[in-house]
C-alpha cells in the first residue's frame, strides 16, 4: 500500500480493515455480474429463450442495478450507509438462492432484479463509504480496493464457474442433488453474501453522514476511533464548516444550481465517467465471454478457462492503478486508458472483421488473427483495469460535495446501470445481425470519443480533502 503511515492518533489499520468489509460489498457486485457468464447455455436449455430472451436473462439484474444505484443514495442520505449496505447484504442472500433454484424465466428474472438492486447499491455505496472514512493521501489507494474486489468477484465466479461445468461434464448438465451445474454457480454466492451480512454489523457508520444528520456526538466518537482525539475535532470543525452554508436535509433538486437554474456541471462530468465506462463495452467481455470465444472457435471449456485468465490480468492491472493513483492521479490515468483502449479494440475489431463462417453459421477465426483477437481483448481488459475500471468509481465517491454526495451518486450510478443495460441488452442483436466486427467497432468509437472528454471537463482530485470538493 505504499507509505500510509499515519498522523499521531491515526488508527490506519483500522480504516483498512473497515474499508476491506465494504469492499467485499465490491467482491459480490463482481462476482454477481461475472457469475452469468458461464450460465447462458443453461438459461436457453431450461426456459427455451431465443437471442433477444437470453439477453433480458443476462441484462435484467442491470435494471435493478439501476434502479438500487438511484434509490441506494437517497436512502442513504436518510438511513446512513452501512445501513444501505446491510440491507445489500439480505438482498445478495436471496438473489444467489433464488437465481439457482427457479423454475421459470419470469421466476430467474424476479431474483436477478433483487441481485441487481444488491449490485447497484453496493456499486455505489462501498467507495462511498470507503472515501467518507480515509484520508485524503490514501483514498484513492483505499477507493481502488473496491475494483479488485470487483475483478475477484469476477475472478472468482469464473473460476468456479469453469470448475463447476468441467465436474459436471457441461454446465447444463446434473452436478449434485439432481440440479444442474449451472444453478449450483448461483449458489457458490450465498458464502461470501453471509460473510458480508455479518461484518457489516461490526463497523461504524459513516462520520461524515453522522455530521449531516446533526449526531454530531457520534460523528466525533467515530472519527476519534479513526483519527485519534486532537485530529477527530479538527475533522469535525472542517466537516461542519463545509456544511454550513447549505445546511439543511439533502434533496435531489440538490443537483440543481439554483441560481443559474440548471444542472451542476459536476453532475454531467460524473453522469459522462459512469457512461463511458460502459460504452467501450467493458461487459460484453465479462457477460458474454464464453459466448464470445465459442463464436471464434474456442470450446465451451477453453472459453471459460480464457474468461479465468483474463481475471487474472485484472487483478494484476489493478494493483498497478493502486500503485499510481495517488501519485499521478485520476486524470493521467483516465485519458491515457482511454487511448490504449482505442488501440486495443481497433485491433480486435480488425481480427473480428476477418472473420470467416462455418457451414453452421459460427464465426470461425483462426491463426494469426485468432491470436491477435485473444491478446488484444485481453489487453484491452488490462488497460480498462488500470483506469476507468477504478478510477471511475474512486471519483464519483470523492468529486462531489458532502451536500450532493448521495443524491448525485444516485443519479450518476443510476446512468452507468442504464447504459450497462443497453449495452448487454444489444450485444447478442448486434452479434446475430451486424456481428462482432460492427459491435466492437461502436465501443472503439466510444472509447476515442472519452479521450477529449476526460481532457477537457474531468476535475483532478488528487490530495484533496471531501470538504475541498466544490462542484
Amino acid at each position: 500500500m505504499g507509505n500510509l503511515a499515519g498522523n499521531d492518533g491515526e488508527n490506519t489499520g483500522l480504516i483498512i480493515l473497515i474499508s476491506l468489509v465494504a469492499t467485499i460489498g465490491g467482491f459480490l457486485f463482481g462476482f454477481d455480474s461475472g457469475v452469468i457468464n458461464g450460465t447462458v447455455d443453461g438459461l436457453e436449455q431450461a426456459f427455451h429463450s431465443n437471442s433477444i430472451g437470453t439477453g433480458f436473462n443476462v441484462a435484467s439484474m442491470l435494471l435493478g442495478c439501476a434502479a438500487g444505484a438511484f434509490f441506494a443514495g437517497r436512502l442513504a442520505d436518510l438511513y446512513g450507509r452501512r445501513a444501505v449496505l446491510i440491507v445489500a447484504a439480505v438482498c445478495f442472500i436471496v438473489s444467489g438462492w433464488g437465481s439457482g433454484i427457479a423454475a421459470s424465466s419470469i421466476e430467474f428474472v424476479i431474483y436477478r432484479l433483487i441481485g441487481g438492486l444488491a449490485v447497484g447499491a453496493a456499486s455505489v455505496m462501498s467507495p462511498a463509504y470507503i472515501s467518507e472514512v480515509s484520508s485524503a493521501r490514501y483514498r484513492g489507494r483505499l477507493a481502488t480496493l473496491q475494483q479488485i474486489a470487483i475483478i475477484c468477484g469476477l475472478f472468482a465466479a469464473f473460476l468456479s464457474n469453469y470448475l463447476l461445468a468441467r465436474f459436471a461434464g457441461a454446465s447444463t448438465l446434473v452436478l449434485w442433488w439432481g440440479y444442474e451445474a449451472w444453478r449450483w454457480m448461483f449458489w457458490i454466492e450465498l458464502a461470501p453474501a453471509a460473510l458480508f451480512l455479518a461484518a457489516l454489523l461490526l463497523i461504524p457508520e459513516s462520520p461524515r453522514y453522522l455530521a449531516v444528520k446533526g449526531r454530531v456526538e457520534h460523528a466525533v466518537a467515530v472519527l476519534t476511533r479513526l483519527y485519534g482525539a486532537s485530529a477527530a475535532q479538527a475533522k469535525q470543525a472542517e466537516i461542519e464548516a463545509s456544511l454550513a452554508l447549505d445546511h439543511h436535509r439533502p434533496r435531489l433538486s440538490d443537483l440543481v444550481d439554483r441560481t443559474r437554474r440548471r444542472v451542476r456541471p459536476i453532475v454531467w462530468v460524473g453522469i459522462g465517467l459512469a457512461t463511458f465506462q460502459q460504452l467501450v463495452g467493458i461487459n460484453v467481455v465479462f457477460y458474454y465471454g464464453a459466448v464470445l470465444w465459442q463464436a471464434v472457435g474456442f470450446s465451451e471449456s477453453d472459453a471459460l478457462l480464457i474468461n479465468v485468465l483474463s481475471g487474472a490480468l485484472s487483478i494484476g492491472a489493478c494493483l498497478v492503478t493502486i500503485a499510481l493513483i495517488d501519485r499521478i492521479g485520476r486524470k493521467p490515468l483516465l485519458w491515457a486508458g482511454s487511448v490504449a483502449m482505442t488501440v486495443a479494440l481497433a485491433l480486435v475489431t480488425w481480427a473480428f472483421a476477418s472473420a470467416g463462417v462455418d457451414a453452421e453459421g459460427k464465426l470461425q477465426l483462426g491463426g494469426s488473427m485468432g491470436m491477435l483477437a485473444l491478446v488484444a481483448a485481453n489487453a484491452y481488459v488490462v488497460f480498462f483495469n488500470m483506469s476507468w475500471g477504478p478510477v471511475m468509481w474512486v471519483m464519483l465517491g470523492e468529486m462531489f460535495p458532502n451536500q450532493i454526495r448521495g443524491s448525485a451518486l444516485a443519479v450518476a450510478g443510476a446512468a452507468q446501470w442504464l447504459s450497462n443495460f443497453a449495452i448487454t441488452m444489444t450485444f447478442p442483436v448486434l452479434l446475430a445481425g451486424l456481428g462482432l466486427a460492427s459491435a466492437y467497432g461502436l465501443y472503439t468509437l466510444a472509447a476515442l470519443l472519452s479521450v477529449p472528454f476526460v481532457l477537457l471537463w474531468v476535475r483532478e482530485t488528487k490530495g484533496r480533502e471531501l470538504e475541498q470538493m466544490e462542484g
